[in-house]
Order: C-alpha cells, then structure tokens, then sequence
C-alpha cells in the first residue's frame, strides 16, 4: 500500500504524521488489498459548533469503489482516531461484500 498524508493550510506535525502511519500499519496488515491511502488533516470550521473544527478526511484505494470518510472533532488525535475506527467498519462491510459476490 503506499500512502499520502497531507496537513492542508498548516505546517507539517511530525507527531501526527507517526500517529498517522501507525493507525495505516494496522490497517495494511489487517486488510493486504488496499491499494492506496490518503489521509488529509485540517482546520474547518464545522456548521453545528466551531469547538470541533479539526478534520481528518480519509480516503482509501480499494478493488472496486474507493471508500472515503471524514471525521471532526475538538483535536487532530481525536478526529484521527474516530476517523480510522470508522474506516474500520467501513472496511468490514466491503469485505463482507467483496467475499459475498465471489462466492
């Protein structure tokens, strides 16, 4: 799997970025069929309440259609997170559907 890891009008966090590669590790050995990963980190401000306006968007290569999510929350570690336990999830059920159509 290669990976993209972009901060979006912001500098670089070296410590995001390992938090980052660590949470893609796992999904990489948990799910060999991704293709490609890209991870962008942001400031937005969110429509409900400006306190959770840092954004995680994920957005990960797979056979058949790419599987996206985007996550808010009150800090970069929290949205990460939140944003690969979806993903997770989101995983899950396109595996289920990917084995349902083989068989």
């Amino acid at each position: 799997m290669t990976s993209q890891i972009q901060f979006v009008s912001m500098k670089n966090n070296d410590r995001l970025e390992v938090f980052i590669l660590e949470k893609l590790e796992k999904l990489e050995k948990r799910y060999e069929w991704i293709i490609n990963a890209k991870v962008f980190i942001k400031l937005e401000p969110f429509k409900d309440n400006a306190i959770k306006d840092k954004v995680c968007e994920i957005e990960l290569s797979v056979p058949g259609p790419n599987i996206f999510n985007k996550t808010y929350a009150e800090s970069f570690e929290a949205a990460i997170a939140e944003g690969f336990a979806d993903m997770e999830k989101l995983l899950r059920k396109h595996k289920d559907k990917m084995y349902k159509s083989v068989r």
